[in-house]
């Protein structure tokens, strides 16, 4: 078992997990199974602890008998239904996203979450680096909703909104709301939020006493969903993934 100690240490070390998860071929819970079956061998000795520290400079990683290599980079832009999770398997037998991404190619994981009832933009990536970038609230990546309320939303409460909530979990940071029309019995806005909570949306609006019936995101940072039919996946762009702080593959990456 290696003794060193990467703090002490100008060589690239990393722990074994981190470095499979960050090569892009499957989640840190996929490496740490891989791991921990005896499938991962480091300098043709079989590792099955995941925190042990390789050198990339000078240590060979195998999976599978194959040498660890990383995965080219995919970013996905999926327009997710309403009625399918977003994890891979479901113990309920519910509709996933991969059902509806059985071509890519390649692994890949959502980008955050878009709970069961909500449809709209969902990235998908195998770079753990860009995923992280935009789901940490302290990068402030906007995420767009357009929502259906459930009654008619008064100034008052547009307004409460904007300057942000009380929930649960502490007050949400100051959201950009706007009206686009009201109908006999329901007000429909479009919100604006750089955090990414549990089902935080639908939480806003519990606070002003109303509720969410049709929750759809359309948009994170620049990128929008645009004409993409819904159930549909495409590739990003190289403009889209580097607006969103992402590296296109084309430029190559190290583990």
């Amino acid at each position: 078992m290696h003794k060193k100690n990467p703090q002490s240490s100008t060589r690239h070390l990393k722990t074994l997990e981190r470095v499979i998860s960050k090569a892009g071929v499957g989640s840190r819970t996929d490496a740490r199974s891989w791991i921990g079956a005896g499938r991962v061998r480091v300098n043709q000795r079989t590792v099955q602890n995941p925190d042990h520290w390789v050198d990339l400079d000078r240590d060979r990683i195998t999976l599978d008998g194959k040498p660890l290599k990383a995965a080219k980079r995919l970013y996905l832009l999926l327009y997710k239904p309403k009625g399918y999770i977003t994890t891979r398997r479901d113990p309920e037998g519910r509709p996933t996203v991969y059902d509806l991404i059985g071509d890519a190619g390649a692994w890949v994981s959502p980008v955050g979450r878009l709970d069961l009832e909500t449809s709209g933009l969902l990235v998908m990536t195998n770079d753990n680096d860009f995923a992280e970038r935009l789901t940490n609230p302290d990068h402030k990546v906007p995420k767009v909703y357009q929502v259906k309320a459930a009654s008619l939303l008064t100034e008052e409460q547009l307004e409460r909104l904007r300057q942000g909530v009380e929930l649960s979990d502490g007050p949400t940071r100051p959201a950009l709301v706007s009206r686009l029309r009201d109908g006999p019995r329901h007000t429909f806005l479009e919100i604006t939020i750089s955090e990414g909570r549990n089902r935080q949306v639908r939480r806003m609006l519990e606070a002003v006493d109303s509720k969410v019936l049709k929750l759809v995101r359309t948009a994170i940072g620049e990128v929008r969903i645009g004409d993409l039919a819904i159930g549909r996946w495409r590739n990003l762009t190289e403009e889209e993934v580097r607006a969103l702080g992402g590296t296109h593959p084309k430029q190559g990456r190290r583990l």
